[in-house]
């Protein structure tokens, strides 16, 4: 998720007068010679903010800049660790799946459409996980919430250690051949069972991966250790989520909000180091003539194998600001800049 710009502050004023209407950027997704935007809508919040009503509206908003990339999951939305002061509560609120399924009315095949599973969605000691058993009844459920007969791109959400990943991945090639889901996907899996599954996939002519998921930005990267050599390597795309690090990239006002960063989800809220980085990215931002987030954002896509940086935006206005980052370049000197802040290393 990332903050909203507080337009009544003079500081930021100027930056933002010189916000121009986003003129949106695409990269291939992996192999597939599939084109997703740079700038990709992520519907976590989808229900608590944007609540239900408004998600419409945002969608739309959207598609107007050129966004075509979505981003969910079976478990996004209402459930109790999305709650927040304000919004409805878990149980009175909708899957983000249905939701967004809803806001695609009509708009459906002008987007390529992002979902996953594996997280707990019931009772039952079976409703997790990445057997064949649970997938196959996940892309259900899916493909009826979202209101649409395919999926493109289906993520495994994280690694199942109860499930051999030779039976989800022949369990995801029998669904592409079926046309429910059209490529796969790994989230939070480590460099070496991406690089697993791709030995898997080429040994027994299966469907193989073709991007992966994983947190990553400015303030946290350890994707860059292993796991974005080996994208680089073997053709996959770097789909980096959280990728304003809970909105405190984005703007140092997120400090003022009630509830930020991972506080969304249960968690901590922000430590002294990362404030620290983000007070730098701040200044440098300024100096430059740009805002934060635009700073951020344009750093992370520069990175090798990044297609595309999911934003978790609660307002066509936030998303606006987001999506002017898909046409900022920066130069060679500002980028080295920002790689060395996360090393420590202050201008």
């Amino acid at each position: 998720m990332v903050t909203s710009v507080d337009r009544s502050s003079e500081t930021m004023a100027p930056l933002l007068m010189e916000e121009k209407e986003a003129a949106m950027k695409y990269s291939v997704l992996g192999t597939t010679g599939v084109k997703v935007s740079r700038i990709c809508l992520g519907t976590a919040t989808f229900g608590v903010a944007p609540i239900a009503q408004d998600a419409d509206r945002l969608v739309g908003a959207a598609i107007d800049l050129g966004i075509n990339f979505v981003d969910t999951a079976d478990v996004y939305g209402n459930l109790p660790v999305f709650d927040r002061p304000g919004a409805p509560a878990a149980a009175d609120r909708e899957p983000a799946e249905q939701i967004l399924g809803r806001a695609l009315r009509g708009r459906r095949d002008q987007l390529v459409l992002a979902t996953k599973s594996n997280g707990i969605v019931g009772p039952d000691v079976n409703d997790r996980g990445l057997s064949r058993r649970h997938i196959i009844r996940q892309v259900e459920s899916s493909l009826r919430r979202l209101q649409t007969d395919y999926i493109d791109l289906y993520y495994a959400h994280d690694p199942d250690p109860d499930t051999p990943l030779e039976q989800t991945l022949a369990t995801y090639d029998d669904l592409i051949r079926q046309g429910k889901i059209r490529y796969v996907g790994l989230s939070n899996h480590p460099a070496w069972q991406v690089t697993q599954a791709l030995w898997i996939a080429d040994d027994r002519r299966l469907q193989a991966p073709v991007a992966a998921q994983v947190k990553y930005n400015l303030i946290d990267r350890a994707a860059e250790r292993e796991l974005g050599p080996a994208c680089q390597q073997f053709g996959l795309s770097i789909v980096p989520y959280a990728p304003l690090h809970g909105g405190l990239l984005a703007d140092l006002a997120v400090l003022d909000r009630e509830v930020s960063g991972d506080q969304r989800f249960g968690a901590a809220g922000f430590s002294d180091s990362e404030i620290a980085v983000a007070q730098w990215v701040d200044r440098l931002a300024r100096a430059w003539g740009l805002a934060p987030y635009q700073v951020s954002l344009a750093w992370l896509l520069s990175r090798p194998a990044v297609a595309s940086a999911i934003v978790g935006a609660e307002t066509p206005e936030e998303l606006h600001a987001n999506a002017t980052a898909a046409d900022v370049e920066l130069d060679r000197a500002q980028l080295d800049t920002l790689t060395a802040l996360a090393a420590g290393l202050v201008p």
